[in-house]
């Protein structure tokens, strides 16, 4: 094989965005052979702007089906169906690559992800923040034990400003039956992903998500989560679609030192001793370690979205790393759902949680959930949105 044949399912905001980016060579490797998309527009769009050889699909379970049409598939629809298709894919012998987040619950994730480990083929995540060079130093310093153990977290990430207009140009946003959730599973699966890729797993969560605070939907839009650590470290993970201007900085506090970053610029804060050994062994009772403040050098390289798929051809065709493993999906999704649940009780969630009790309580919420009228479908241009940003 010399190239792997895509299938990309869904070609609304991000599965077009994919598809331009292969039409214009950015990832060697794959070429797209087929596309499905329900919508007519969308599939019309694809007959205009696509290649004529690509075969084109109303249903994506048809595309899977469909022999010798591709190798792998890329699904880009709606969150509760990402695990659905991911199975069928995989026991259709097609490697995988899904959009985040891995799923809705993680109920339905556990499941896709079984099934992957008694496939042989290759099973990948959109997680292109996981390219960024900020992100990637972060993890290697935080992970190379260097700094000593983390002490404390904080996340402010806001600069996912997101206006009525973008809520109002799909009839599956920001709906309980639809989306599943509002910013934590549409913008906030890259970071949740990421903090947990840095910093690990937290072992109890508190959480309040406000609902519809700031626009006129069902879903949160504004959030704020405390995080406790199994080492006694603490955290705030604060996220918002409505603050302009908004905020990203994400700082980590460590025995040895503290890591910030802010505007694209890592800055590391090294302590000359550890502050655990400072505190026991100073004499005076105001003084501080010594610190040296230094901006962190990186390599520079933010391949975002063409870096996965590259990563994924890769994979597939000379067996190289992964940028996230497909498996890897449920662990910003265990923070999502643990965020929801602490939220609906009222009080902190204990990890692992209750995943019956989640998915009764979702459920209760998608009963009620509102089916929009009046919509006017939108296609938006995704580019502006990621890149050389820490966010996408």
């Amino acid at each position: 094989m010399e190239k792997v044949r895509l299938g990309i399912i869904g070609m609304g905001n991000m599965g077009s965005g994919h598809a331009k980016n292969l039409m214009d060579g950015k990832v060697p490797e794959i070429e797209i052979t087929a596309v499905a998309d329900r919508k007519e527009s969308r599939r019309q769009w694809c007959k205009e702007n696509l290649p004529e050889n690509v075969k084109i699909f109303e249903e994506g379970k048809d595309l899977i089906a469909a022999e010798d049409v591709c190798d792998a598939v890329l699904i880009a629809v709606p969150h509760y169906q990402h695990p659905e298709l991911s199975i069928d894919a995989l026991q259709h012998n097609l490697h995988v690559m899904c959009e985040k987040p891995a799923g809705v619950y993680t109920k339905q994730v556990r499941e896709m992800n079984e099934v992957a480990k008694k496939t042989n083929r290759v099973f990948a995540m959109m997680f292109n923040q996981r390219t960024n060079c900020v992100y990637r130093k972060m993890h290697e310093l935080v992970t190379s034990g260097d700094l000593g153990a983390i002490k404390r977290v904080n996340w402010i990430i806001t600069d996912w400003y997101r206006t009525q207009s973008y809520y109002d140009s799909g009839d599956w946003r920001a709906t309980w039956e639809g989306e599943g959730g509002g910013v934590l599973l549409n913008q906030c699966p890259h970071n949740l992903d990421l903090i947990q890729w840095i910093c690990g797993m937290p072992s109890k969560v508190q959480a309040f998500c406000h609902e519809g605070k700031w626009h006129d939907i069902e879903v949160e839009d504004d959030v704020t989560a405390y995080l406790e650590y199994p080492n006694g470290a603490t955290g705030v993970f604060i996220t918002s679609t409505a603050d302009a201007p908004g905020t990203n900085r994400f700082e980590i506090t460590l025995e040895k030192g503290k890591l910030v970053c802010e505007n694209n610029v890592l800055t590391l804060h090294e302590l000359e001793v550890s502050e655990r050994e400072f505190c026991k062994t100073a004499k005076g009772g105001f003084d501080k370690p010594p610190c040296h403040v230094k901006e962190v050098e990186t390599d520079g390289l933010n391949e975002q979205h063409v870096g996965v798929l590259r990563a994924f051809a890769g994979r597939i065709l000379h067996g190289t790393p992964l940028v996230a493993e497909g498996e890897e999906g449920i662990n910003g999704l265990t923070l999502s759902n643990a965020m929801h649940l602490s939220s609906w009780l009222g009080h902190a969630v204990e990890l692992p949680f209750d995943e019956d009790l989640f998915l009764e309580e979702l459920n209760k919420r998608r009963a009620n959930s509102k089916k929009k009228e009046h919509v006017k479908e939108l296609v938006l241009d995704t580019v502006n949105s990621y890149g050389s940003k820490q966010s996408v």
